[in-house]
Parts: C-alpha cells; structure tokens; sequence
C-alpha cells in the first residue's frame, strides 16, 4: 500500500499563503487521481482539490480562484498552493491517494494542519 507523507502546513495570517505538499512512496502516475481533503473542526472531512494522472483539476467552490492543486509524477509530489487564506481555511488537510487500478481504496495521509489567523 502507498504511503503518503504531507508537509508545509503551519500558522498564517488571512490573506496569506501556503504551500502543502505530498511525498508518495510508489509513483503517483501508476495510482492515477490524487486529491486534498480537509476537516475542520466539529465538521466533516471534505474534498479540497483533485488533480488526474493527465492534470485534469477540480476544486471545491469555496477554494476556487484561491488554490492551486498540481503534481509532478517524476517525483512523486502533489502540493496544493493555497493562495487569499481564509480563517475559515483552517483545517487539518489530508493528502489522498484516489481508488483505482492499483488502489483498491482511499489511501489517506496523517494530515498536516492549517490555521489561518484573522
């Protein structure tokens, strides 16, 4: 099973940016769709962004024209740049490797936290 190791998250003031990213064990390009989730507080775990073994993105509403989803299937990385940060941002994010051909199931990292202070 992959493993998944988050970094860069931390302190920040709203209005400020961030930088996640993700280490795989194994290449990302043979599991296809990685994504970033986040969970805040008293409130369920939600998709951020998601990005395709070809680039193809997604991101949730609230995080649109903000964030930055992008991967580099050489290095195996995913990073998510998150951009205009809202305390309504902090959360813990999750780094996942999405079901698929060689994941039978979501693989989920051990999260970094986010707090953006107003």
């Amino acid at each position: 099973q992959v493993q998944l190791v988050e970094s860069g998250g931390g302190l920040v003031q709203a209005g400020g940016s961030l930088r996640l990213s993700c280490l795989a064990s194994r290449s990302i390009y043979s599991i296809g769709t990685m994504a970033w989730y986040r969970q805040a507080p008293g409130l369920q775990r939600e998709l951020v962004a998601s990005i395709t073994r070809g680039g193809f993105t997604n991101y949730a509403d609230s995080v649109k024209g903000r964030f930055t989803i992008s991967r580099d299937n050489a290095k195996n990385t995913v990073s998510l740049f998150m951009n205009m940060l809202k305390p309504e941002d902090t959360a813990v994010y999750y780094c996942t490797a999405e079901p698929g051909a060689t994941t039978p199931r979501r693989v989920w990292g051990q999260g970094t936290q986010v707090t953006v202070a107003s």
